[in-house]
């Protein structure tokens, strides 16, 4: 359960992020400082690696797995 409050915590941080670069701040001046948010394609990128993470985290704990093995068919070679 902590694994999944870190994880939302951290997509909540990517979510404002992204929210501030689409308003239009992701580069300002400040007389002599400069200030640069991150790149708007590697914080979308992040978003779904965290959805995705959640998304799995949640259905280890409602007892489902991603990786199920379907079938086997032993061979004898």
């Amino acid at each position: 359960m902590a694994r999944i409050d870190t994880l939302e915590t951290r997509l909540s941080s990517y979510l404002e992020a992204e929210n501030a670069i689409t308003s239009g701040a992701q580069e300002y001046n400040i007389g002599s400082r400069h200030l640069r948010r991150g790149d708007l394609k590697e914080i979308a990128g992040m978003i779904k690696y965290l959805e995705r993470e959640i998304a799995i985290e949640i259905a280890k704990i409602n007892g489902g797995n991603r990786n199920k093995v379907i079938g086997v068919i032993p061979r004898d070679f």
